[in-house]
């Protein structure tokens, strides 16, 4: 559909259902001007040409805090908020992406095949590399022109980067092989150019929560060919809402903190001569703790307990999820949450004691949901950022009241989690 007939159409009100089915029926509107407002800004910058839309969500992880680095279990789930683009395909090999507040990408994929370190951390990069990936697997690629509009907050642990370079692969899905691929291979490709193109040495679970949809639990066990399980669970219809909040903390010179939970638990598994702790096991740790402290110290200790405890707590939370059985899961995220904070200790960074928004944003939840159930535990990374919290929809109003007064107007986003991943709309 041409430019202009798909902005007319979106406007009557013909892709109401669709968006309806992705986001929720209250969030229509909403969405319905957000979609004409990419097809505005699409016309101004490449004018009238054959279109279609395309939709990533971000992702929120639910389970598995450090452990996906150390071949461990993760939980993860999408949420409602996405990167959408208008793109069209074009007869050249050149890639044009301009996302919405940033200069526009303009990538020749037949002469940019091989990773640049001088491109390092740049999108230009993320194109190249999905390129790249996708010719790695015998599959079509080919020029086309983008817009894209994100409403995944960066610095959230939402992983607006994840869904960028799944967007990217998602177009050349649909556009030059016929939208076979499927959505893990996508994810695949998608780490690849940011390990190698990008130079970002990230894990698996972010590409696949943002490519697969819904709720997915992944076992990294064989980082080359992980087990990937989709959950049927809906959040929504047990009353709860996944809010996330944002407590404003400053993320800089944070990168050694970051750095030192891998690194810590790596330190105990060469203890024993293993490469990760997936190799190994409690037992094992426990063997010669003794000497294991003067070796590596107590809090890489303390991380690896967290490390085997939480690789336990994904599986028991994914069987309460396909038991339908929202207390149970909920009182393995406290767990989870607690030892985030006990054992793994990524909660705030000792570099700044002062400062401990994650740790006020947890006491501030507690309170609020004490004997009202739902669950609550820090998000993504830690030491400054986001946290996590399941909170009745009967109460998610006041409950966001309590954490704006607090954290400013904002703070609190109440999210769905969304059962699509990366689609064509």
């Amino acid at each position: 559909m041409k430019t202009t007939e798909l902005l007319n159409s979106v406007r009557a009100g013909a892709l109401d259902a669709r968006l309806a089915e992705i986001y929720g029926s209250e969030c229509v509107d909403a969405q319905r001007e957000r979609y004409l407002g990419a097809l505005d800004d699409f016309y101004s910058m490449y004018g009238e040409r054959e279109v279609s839309l395309f939709s990533v969500p971000g992702r929120s992880e639910l389970s598995g805090n450090h452990t996906d680095h150390n071949f461990g279990k993760v939980l993860a789930g999408s949420i409602n908020l996405d990167i959408i683009a208008v793109a069209s395909r074009t007869d050249d090999t050149v890639v044009r992406i301009k996302s919405r507040g940033f200069d526009e990408d303009c990538v020749d994929i037949s002469t940019y095949t091989y990773p640049n370190e001088d491109d390092f951390f740049k999108s230009g990069a993320l194109i190249a590399g999905m390129a790249r990936a996708f010719r790695n697997n015998d599959l079509k690629t080919g020029g086309y022109v983008a817009y894209t509009t994100s409403n995944v907050f960066k610095g959230s642990g939402l992983s607006s980067s994840a869904a960028f370079e799944v967007m990217i692969g998602n177009i050349f899905n649909y556009f030059y092989n016929d939208g076979v691929v499927d959505n893990v291979e996508i994810a695949k490709m998608a780490q690849y150019a940011e390990n190698k193109f990008f130079g970002k040495p990230c894990g698996l679970m972010d590409q696949v929560a943002c490519a697969v949809g819904g709720f997915v639990a992944i076992d990294f066990k064989e980082p080359s060919a992980p087990v990937i399980d989709k959950i049927d669970f809906d959040l929504s219809s047990e009353g709860y809402s996944l809010c996330i909040v944002n407590t404003g903390g400053n993320h800089a010179d944070l990168n050694e903190d970051y750095a030192s939970v891998p690194a810590e638990m790596k330190s105990v598994a060469s203890y024993y001569g293993y490469a990760v702790l997936r190799q190994m096991n409690m037992d094992i740790l426990l063997s010669d703790i003794k000497r294991l402290r003067e070796e590596v110290g107590d809090r890489a200790i303390l991380r690896a307990i967290h490390f085997f405890n939480e690789n336990e707590r994904v599986d028991a939370q994914k069987k309460a999820l396909l038991d339908k059985d929202v207390k149970a899961f909920f009182e393995y995220v406290l767990k989870s949450g607690r030892s985030s904070f006990m054992y793994l200790q990524n909660v705030f960074t000792t570099k700044n004691v002062l400062e401990q928004g994650l740790s006020l944003a947890l006491a501030i939840t507690d309170n609020v949901l004490n004997g009202k159930g739902g669950a609550f535990r820090v998000h993504g990374g830690g030491f400054a950022g986001t946290i996590q919290a399941f909170v009745p929809n009967a109460i998610v109003e006041q409950y966001r009241d309590k954490i704006d007064a607090v954290f400013g107007d904002g703070a609190c986003h109440i999210l769905k989690i969304r059962p699509y991943g990366a689609i064509r709309v």
